[in-house]
């Protein structure tokens, strides 16, 4: 499968500062490092002012921006070449029209051209990661001059595996990406940037339970370290 995305222009597509790092991190640095691809995130809300009841920006402005100013040096960590960043409400995706969020990924597919696109897990809790998978799949329809012929989703730590044990939507890996120890320390790096959302063992977004869901998935394919996702689709 690295060998199908060698030289490609990849698409990252995430609802979340942080969400680009949390399931694709390490893999992302390896597919710019070893397989020369182009890779630009893009981050579809702004990601903090639910901590408040009410959604007022203006409480938020000064974390706002310094939230923003941590989204590019995690981009750095990683090595990716561009991000493309808006403000969607946080955890609030179901208050915006899906159309308007379809919109900015169809703007960002026409500008960048990319020919695979990763994006979050479709069955996880958080309803802003939902309605991201569900953008995208509708602005990726295999239509006869779609340029996207790869869509692949992974998990969010403390968004995927919190999905109830009754709920059919479940994250079922089919597709495991070995890493090495740089690819996750420019993860660890690259989440250190965010001064809102690290946060200490036992959290899953904590540097200490990241590398042991990479050795988890590590484990199940007989490595030391990978990252795991799904192949939604893949046209040959």
């Amino acid at each position: 499968m690295l060998e199908l995305l060698r030289n490609k222009r990849i698409m990252v597509v995430v609802a979340h500062p942080d969400d680009e790092l949390l399931g694709p991190g390490a893999t992302m640095h390896k597919l710019i490092r070893e397989y020369n691809c182009q890779i630009r995130a893009i981050i579809l809300g702004e990601g903090i002012t639910s901590r408040s009841e009410t959604r007022d920006v203006k409480l938020w402005e000064k974390e706002l921006e310094t939230h923003r100013a941590n989204i590019n040096k995690a981009a750095a960590a990683i090595g990716y070449q561009s991000v493309g960043i808006y403000d969607f409400p946080d955890n609030r995706f179901d208050a915006v029209n899906l159309l308007d969020i379809i919109k900015v990924v169809e703007k960002e597919k026409q500008s960048f051209d990319p020919e695979v696109i990763f994006t979050h897990h479709g069955g996880d809790v958080n309803i802003d990661h939902q309605r991201t998978f569900e953008s995208v799949i509708t602005a990726t329809r295999p239509l006869e001059h779609e340029k996207v012929k790869t869509i692949i989703t992974f998990e969010t730590p403390s968004g995927t595996e919190w999905r109830a044990s009754s709920d059919p939507r479940h994250f079922i890996p089919n597709l495991f990406i070995e890493v090495s120890p740089a690819d996750l320390e420019a993860k660890m790096k690259g989440m250190e940037a965010y001064e809102f959302e690290k946060r200490k063992y036992p959290h899953p977004r904590s540097p200490e339970a990241l590398t042991i869901l990479a050795q988890r998935w590590g484990i199940v394919i007989g490595r030391k370290y990978a990252e795991a996702f799904t192949l939604i689709r893949c046209i040959a």
